[in-house]
């Protein structure tokens, strides 16, 4: 069993360059252990009443359970879409040394 929180995040975005602008960042301020980037994938949605068919790239961050506000914040204050699609899903079981890295990376500096 966990004894703190961690999540993954997930945004998308419409290039390779804007989705590794935003992993990096991330992980620069610590808001994120890891992030990775991956595309392109094709979305469908419906976005002001019409249906769109567009390329996306992935970006998904690793992080401790108190620094998701924080990330949230990040994500929709540095992303360019309108309605940024951020979606968390809490991570159920991890090896120890792995979320004790995450733990320390993800601590102010």
């Amino acid at each position: 069993m966990l004894s703190r929180s961690y999540y993954t995040v997930v945004t998308m975005t419409d290039s390779a360059e804007d989705a590794a602008r935003l992993a990096r960042g991330i992980v620069e301020v610590r808001l994120g252990a890891c992030a990775q980037v991956t595309g392109p994938v094709r979305s469908f949605y419906r976005w002001q009443g019409s249906i769109h068919d567009e390329q996306e790239w992935q970006c998904l961050v690793k992080t401790d359970g108190d620094r998701l506000d924080l990330l949230f914040a990040h994500i929709k204050e540095n992303h360019h879409y309108d309605v940024p699609d951020i979606v968390a899903q809490p991570i159920e079981a991890g090896s120890e040394e792995y979320l004790a890295w995450l733990t320390v990376e993800t601590r102010p500096a």
